[in-house]
């Protein structure tokens, strides 16, 4: 087999091309037709990696991650990475240690230890999915993921932090988990994080009586989602086009190249182009869907839901975070943010999706190895 016809047999066209879709979405909205591109360039050069990145995760062999100690590993080194990382990593963001500074480049262990949660959570449950009632996977499972959630809590990244949580809470869910366990985490949760408001940073604390008051402090902790509804609502319909919106740069709307870009790109777009966006998002989860559905076994399809969960929590709390529907914290819009640490994550993503897929493809779903959690 050529290199073409391996190209066009085993890569989900569709998948990368929804992917790329995004990309530009979010690149055309930071770039700037009359002034500094240095971060579209940027951008541009880390796209460029991740697909090199992404071609290569495609042709491997996603059994191979369940049969050797390769996730463990990768775990701990991670778990490394963010001991590292509180003794000497570099401060941006009202003091949160998220960054390697390298000069030239930073590295942000933040994403891949959400990828590496998600392989790791994978791994575990693919035996025990129909053991997930027994308190005992339950409490190792959730030591996995706390040890993460605190190493983010402590940046603070409290953004990072709920993402994992959610990661970990939308796996045991899908894999069959009681209702009465998830009656308790719910109400558990609810306690702990009333218990944990005293030891908030003073302006994490602004950021929630800002939600519950938007209006009580506008030049202050509400600027932010002021600036972004104002954003939004500028946009109309149609948008003000490419390039043209005068909140974004005019640099009233803050951070519009990460954390509020959806709003950026809401003013350019306007209402018809967040719609398209929520649509392409929708095919892409469909297509995460179908990847899980068809995966070889269990391991396979755990994995891809896991990615799904990984890119959906992104997604809406990134969205809900700039119409106001949630307290404003750091969390990045899929594909879109600017960043070369996390888009080089999501497209391994892609192409650990990519290898579930041609693995599954060369199986027939009655095979008894191809039976999978939907079964």
């Amino acid at each position: 087999m050529n290199i073409f016809s391996f190209f066009k047999k085993n890569i989900d066209w569709t998948l990368l091309f929804l992917a790329l879709t995004m990309t530009f979405f979010g690149m055309i909205t930071f770039y700037s037709f009359d002034g500094n591109n240095s971060m579209f360039w940027k951008q541009l050069i880390s796209l460029g990696i991740s697909l090199v990145v992404f071609f290569s995760i495609s042709s491997m062999n996603v059994r191979y991650l369940k049969n050797n100690n390769l996730i463990t590993s990768l775990y701990l080194f991670v778990i490394f990475l963010f001991t590292v990382l509180t003794i000497l990593g570099s401060a941006f963001n009202m003091g949160a240690q998220s960054w390697f500074s390298l000069g030239f480049f930073a590295f942000q262990p933040t994403d891949f230890a959400k990828l590496i949660l998600v392989l790791l959570l994978a791994k575990y449950f693919f035996r025990r999915h129909l053991e997930i009632n027994k308190i005992k996977h339950l409490i190792i499972s959730g030591f996995y993921m706390s040890i993460i959630f605190i190493f983010l809590l402590k940046q603070p990244d409290l953004g990072s932090a709920m993402i994992v949580f959610f990661i970990w809470f939308f796996m045991i869910i899908i894999l069959g988990v009681s209702k009465k366990y998830v009656f308790s985490f719910i109400i558990g949760g609810i306690i702990l994080s009333m218990s944990a408001f005293p030891f908030l940073a003073d302006y994490q604390k602004k950021r929630i009586f800002t939600f519950l008051d938007p209006s009580s402090d506008l030049l202050g902790s509400g600027y932010n989602i002021n600036q972004a509804n104002i954003s939004l609502g500028s946009g109309g319909w149609f948008g003000k086009g490419i390039g043209e919106g005068t909140q974004t740069y005019l640099d009233f709307l803050p951070e519009y190249e990460t954390d509020f870009i959806f709003s950026a790109f809401g003013e350019e777009w306007g209402y018809v182009g967040i719609i398209i966006l929520f649509l392409i998002f929708l095919i892409f989860s469909f297509r995460i869907l179908k990847i899980a559905y068809n995966a070889r076994g269990n391991f396979e399809s755990i994995l891809a839901l896991g990615i799904l969960i990984y890119f959906s929590t992104h997604f809406i709390l990134h969205s809900g975070i700039n119409l106001g529907l949630f307290p404003v914290t750091g969390i990045t819009m899929p594909f879109m943010s600017y960043g070369g640490s996390h888009l080089i994550v999501e497209f391994i993503s892609l192409g650990i999706l990519n290898s579930i897929r041609k693995s599954g493809l060369k199986f027939n779903r009655n095979d008894i190895e191809n039976t999978n959690i939907f079964d």
